[in-house]
């Protein structure tokens, strides 16, 4: 650059400089972000649950959720009294949900909506993925968000279908009911979808039904939740932070610190007991491309990745998965 346009782009900095001061317009901060854990899908009488909805939000808010979604299969359990009894500003939020149920002759296809404001009925199509692609599509036309359930679950959604989707953003890479068969090649048929090209990000829930009793055959609350990063604790900062990604899922393990960027991936576990922690970082057709034994884990994406998430395990089987960074 040559003097002269050193020194008219210092003048003009400086004029700019000097408009901003005096007219008391100073550059936006970015708002502050917290965390917030909750779970969006679960069960009340309204549907199959054995409990009503008051029960349901309140064992929720008196186990430290921040959110919770109520979604009765093909009806809105609709939140607006519970959120008299128990909403709390920045402690506690009912987010609207319902679970649209149907199935394509033995295939059950459940695709969770958030964000309604009446009862959305299930649309039929002439195959598997045609019903799960005509259930999304009206969930999206009603101005929700879809997100695809238990895809393993009596082995409906097959890597063909889940990869063929068009505009899902969310799935359950975990569910706590006990036989949805989310061990068997789940994590595998994500990174496929992935690595089509599909932008999608994988939540962990409860599907709880049963509040009354407890055990590893039932399907119980407390087993599978999401925490988000978000601006406050509210239905639209909640669930526009889960669309981008801006959380990460568990059954148990709780991050520390989490910093996702379009470059990397750091994060830190906090630990309980004397546990382990191995992190591993996934990228393109499911290859692994660093594993990390230890509460810190820093993965840096390379060209030709494609994409990075990250899958965390502990030495007493608990998981958490970190939603996949795709660079430019």
């Amino acid at each position: 650059m040559s003097p002269a346009l050193k020194s008219r782009a210092v003048i003009l900095a400086s004029l700019a400089l000097a408009w901003i001061v005096g007219s008391g317009v100073l550059p936006s901060k970015p708002p502050e972000l917290s965390w917030y854990k909750g779970n969006l899908h679960t069960h009340t009488i309204n549907s199959d649950g054995d409990s009503s909805p008051d029960a349901v939000a309140r064992w929720y808010k008196e186990h430290r959720y921040h959110f919770l979604a109520l979604t009765d299969h093909n009806y809105l359990t609709d939140p607006q009294g519970l959120s008299f009894l128990f909403g709390a500003s920045e402690r506690f939020l009912l987010i609207t949900g319902e679970e649209v149920t149907t199935s394509f002759r033995d295939a059950p296809v459940h695709v969770n909506a958030f964000r309604l404001s009446e009862t959305i009925q299930p649309a039929s199509g002439q195959s598997v993925q045609g019903t799960v692609q005509a259930n999304v599509d009206r969930i999206l036309a009603a101005g929700s968000i879809p997100s695809l359930n238990h895809p393993f679950f009596r082995w409906a959604i097959d890597a063909d279908v889940f990869r063929a989707v068009e505009r899902l953003k969310l799935f359950e890479v975990f569910n706590g009911i006990p036989d949805t068969n989310d061990e068997w090649g789940l994590e595998e048929m994500w990174d496929g979808a992935l690595s089509a090209g599909r932008e999608i990000y994988g939540i962990a829930v409860d599907d709880a039904h049963e509040f009354k009793q407890f055990g590893p055959d039932r399907s119980n609350p407390g087993r599978g939740w999401i925490e988000v990063s978000a601006a406050e604790l509210t239905q639209e900062a909640i669930l526009e932070a889960v669309e981008r990604g801006d959380f990460y899922s568990s059954t148990g393990i709780k991050l520390a610190a989490l910093t996702r960027s379009q470059y990397a991936i750091d994060l830190r576990i906090e630990p309980t007991g004397d546990e382990k922690y191995l992190t591993r970082f996934i990228g393109r057709d499911g290859k692994e491309l660093d594993r990390v034994v230890g509460l810190r884990a820093v993965y840096r994406l390379k060209p030709g990745d494609g994409y990075a998430r990250a899958s965390i395990r502990d030495s007493a089987g608990r998981r958490a998965w970190v939603q996949p960074i795709f660079g430019s």
